[in-house]
């Protein structure tokens, strides 16, 4: 399962240390304008040694892109690109030969093929999340014509939480601190967590938040091709995501169904709306033509600069120390990722309905 979506299709390639990531886009619709500064700017936000927050690996994650592209506009026919692989350390990784890391992929794909590349962890190295974000900034200059807009920011680090939601807050301001959080003393906060955590050749998880805007009425199909099952899907693909949740998610549960409702009202210039939306802009699977709002919680990176007991691949006790250049979180990575995939999820769904409409 290498390829994602129905009809806008994204399929990857390659490997963390490998001579290139890469992928095929099927399903492009032709003469959309393509914007390479755009798609430029959204590798540039995913790579690493971007700060003192990430990996130290610098690699300049210039895109090529090969086909389905002539004069400025798509074409409809297959987009192929890559992006070169130029700063491996592989020597860093000769110690994990043998060795399987602790709540890692290492022990499941040697057991899955009995064969894998341990250098920065192969195929399951989150340097695969190059090729989503090339695919979802295609899917974003589609759906920006259509004033479809996915917008993704660090909401919490370890314990360090952001108060509100995203109406609280100016979310073009995530872009200016390293961990991507639109409040600048939250932001500092995480900040400071992080760099406690490197120091201590620890990890840290949390969480970020991304809403939609724009959506019509009527993306996601019953009974099981709903909206959010397949944003769920998209974001649990993820390296590192442990849980998603939308509307009032997990809370909700606590909640009673009249606290809970989003009641239905006139709209303002005629027709429906609701006053609330704690549905999160799905209701019955399917968009309601309000904000869509998810949350995405991200596990500590399994990889520490520290000792941990584990085995060897034949099953012996031994200590392993990772070295090289390794996350002490991905949240701040990982924003563009989460907005790639919900791009690319919305736009499958809105080629979708335009089939069933017509």
């Amino acid at each position: 399962m290498n390829t994602f979506g129905t009809i806008f299709r994204l399929t990857t390639f390659g490997e963390s240390h490998g001579e290139a990531i890469g992928g095929v886009i099927d399903g492009m619709p032709a003469r959309i304008a393509v914007d390479t500064d755009f798609i430029q700017a959204q590798l540039d936000r995913r790579r690493p040694g971007q700060s003192k927050l990430t990996t130290s690996r610098k690699e300049s994650d210039r895109v090529e892109i090969l086909s389905g592209v002539f004069e400025g506009k798509t074409t409809g026919q297959p987009i192929g690109f890559i992006v070169r692989n130029e700063n491996q350390h592989s020597a860093d990784y000769d110690n994990m030969r043998d060795v399987f890391r602790p709540s890692h992929a290492d022990y499941t794909y040697q057991q899955k093929w009995g064969i894998r590349d341990h250098r920065g962890g192969g195929r399951s190295s989150a340097r695969e999340t190059v090729s989503r974000v090339v695919g979802g900034a295609f899917a974003m200059l589609y759906l920006r014509e259509m004033g479809i807009t996915v917008e993704a920011y660090t909401s919490q680090v370890g314990s360090v939480v952001l108060e509100g939601d995203y109406k609280d807050y100016d979310l073009s301001g995530r872009e200016d601190n390293a961990v991507r959080c639109p409040d600048p003393e939250t932001a500092a906060r995480m900040a400071n967590l992080i760099l406690e955590v490197q120091r201590e050749g620890d990890t840290v998880g949390g969480v970020i938040s991304c809403v939609v805007r724009g959506l019509p009425v009527g993306l996601g199909e019953p009974a099981f091709g709903k909206l959010h099952a397949r944003l769920g899907a998209a974001m649990l693909s993820i390296n590192a995501v442990k849980g998603f949740e939308y509307g009032r998610g997990f809370a909700g549960a606590a909640e009673r169904g009249s606290e809970q409702n989003d009641l239905f009202e006139p709209a303002p210039g005629g027709g429906i709306t609701v006053g609330t939306n704690r549905s999160g802009g799905i209701q019955g699977g399917i968009s309601n033509g309000q904000d869509v709002f998810f949350r995405v919680a991200f596990k500590p990176v399994a990889t520490l600069l520290r000792e941990q007991e584990t085995v060897d691949v034949r099953g012996e006790k031994t200590v392993l120390k990772a070295r090289g250049r390794h996350d002490a979180c991905v949240l701040p990575r990982a924003v563009p990722v989460v907005e790639a995939m919900a791009a690319m999820t919305i736009m499958d769904n809105v080629l979708q309905n335009k089939i069933w409409q017509n």
